[in-house]
C-alpha cells in the first residue's frame, strides 16, 4: 500500500462521469485535505481536455495507467453502478483507498467481497453517501434524539426527477440503472441512520419501464422495530424531494434532503402544533456548506490519521440487503423477511 506522506491526499478519478466533473472535483479541491492530482479515461483526448478544463496536473488514456501511479493515494470511483466493484477491487489491489460512489454494489454478496478485499489489501473503502456527513442530517438525528418529535411513528420519503433517455445509463439494466439503485437507495439509507435500527421486513411495488424494463417508479415499506418507513422514488416523474418524520408529538420535514445546495442556506421545519396551515412553524437554518468537500475531506483524513472512516462497508452491507429485500418484495407480492444481514 502506497505510503502516505503529504498533509493532503492525493486524487486520481476513474473515468469522466458528470457528477465527478460538475460535482465532485470542484468540490473536492476545495477541501483542506484533499488534492486532485490525475484524472483517467479510456479515451485518452477525453481524459486531456477534462484535465486541462479543471486544471488536472495528470492524465490517463486507461484506468490501469492511473491505478499504477505511485503518486496517487487514494481513488475516487464514479463509473457506471456495474463497474463498481471490480475497479475498487483492483484499485485497492493496487494499494489505493477508494471512495466509490453509491450504490458500491449490486448485491450483499459483492458488497461482502469488497469487505474480503479491504481486509486482505488493508485499505480504506468507502461507499459515497454524502448526505450522511451533511450537517443537515446530523441535526436531524439529534432532533429525533431528542424527542421533538415525541415517539416517532412514521417517516415518509420522495426523490424523483425525469429522464427517459434510453442512451442514459440510469436507464439500462446492464449497467445496474433504475429508480431504486440510483435515488432510492437514500430513501433506505437515511432512516436506517436516523433511527440507528434495521427494519425487519419490507413490502414494495416497482412500475418498470415498458422498454428498457428498468424500474422507474418504485415504492416501499419498510418496518423497522419503532416505526415505518415509507418513500417513493421515480426516474420519470417531475423533480421533487422531501422527507418527514412524524411523532406523537410534532413533525419534522426536511426541504431538500438529498441535493442540498451550496449556495443558500438548507431548512429544517419543525411542528409541535399540528396546525395544517404551518403556522407556528420552527425553521432551523443550516449555513451553506458543499456536502462533497465535506465527504472527501472525511474521507482523506480517514487515511492520514489511520482512522475508520464515516461509513462502514459494514453499514453498506445492510443497506445492500435491504436494497434486495425491495426487489424481492415487489416480484413475490409478499412481506420480505430481513434477518442474518452479515
Amino acid at each position: 500500500m502506497t505510503k502516505i506522506m503529504a498533509k493532503k491526499i492525493r486524487w486520481g478519478v476513474l473515468g469522466a462521469a458528470k457528477i465527478a466533473v460538475t460535482k465532485v472535483i470542484p468540490a473536492m479541491r476545495q477541501g483542506t485535505y484533499s488534492e486532485i492530482s490525475a484524472i483517467a479515461s479510456r479515451d485518452l483526448g477525453k481524459a486531456r481536455q477534462t484535465a486541462r478544463d479543471l486544471k488536472i496536473p495528470k492524465f490517463y488514456g486507461s484506468y490501469e495507467e492511473l491505478l499504477a501511479d505511485p503518486e496517487i493515494d487514494a481513488i475516487y470511483n464514479p463509473l457506471p453502478n456495474n463497474l463498481h466493484v471490480p475497479w475498487t477491487i483492483k484499485a485497492a489491489e493496487a494499494g489505493k483507498h477508494v471512495l466509490c460512489e453509491k450504490p458500491i454494489a449490486l448485491t450483499t454478496e459483492e458488497t461482502r467481497k469488497l469487505i474480503e478485499t479491504r481486509d486482505r489489501t488493508g485499505v480504506k473503502i468507502q461507499e459515497a453517501f454524502m448526505v450522511r456527513t451533511h450537517p443537515q442530517w446530523l441535526v436531524v438525528r439529534d432532533l429525533v434524539k431528542q424527542n421533538r418529535t415525541g415517539k416517532l411513528r412514521a417517516i415518509n420519503g420522495f426523490f424523483s426527477y425525469y429522464n427517459d433517455d434510453a442512451a442514459n445509463i440510469r436507464n439500462q439494466t446492464e449497467t445496474g440503472g433504475g429508480a431504486l439503485f440510483d435515488i432510492g437507495c437514500y430513501c433506505i439509507n437515511l432512516p436506517r441512520f436516523i433511527l440507528g435500527e434495521e427494519p425487519r421486513k419490507v413490502a414494495a411495488l416497482i412500475k418498470r419501464d415498458d422498454i428498457s424494463r428498468v424500474d422507474k417508479l418504485t415504492s416501499a415499506i419498510l418496518d423497522f422495530p419503532t416505526c415505518l418507513s415509507t418513500f417513493t422514488c421515480s426516474t420519470q416523474l417531475v423533480p421533487y424531494q422531501r422527507m418527514q418524520f412524524f411523532g406523537t408529538g410534532g413533525r419534522i420535514e426536511v426541504e431538500i434532503p438529498i441535493n442540498i445546495p451550496v449556495d443558500r442556506p438548507t431548512r429544517i421545519f419543525i411542528d409541535n402544533t399540528g396546525n395544517l396551515y404551518g403556522e407556528n412553524t420552527e425553521t432551523i437554518e443550516i449555513p451553506a456548506v458543499n456536502q462533497y468537500t465535506i465527504q472527501g475531506d472525511l474521507f482523506s483524513r480517514a487515511i492520514l490519521e489511520n482512522t475508520e472512516p464515516p461509513i462502514s462497508l459494514e453499514d453498506s452491507v445492510k443497506n445492500m440487503a435491504v436494497i434486495e429485500a425491495v426487489f424481492r418484495a415487489a416480484e413475490s407480492g409478499n412481506w420480505e423477511i430481513l434477518s442474518n444481514i452479515i
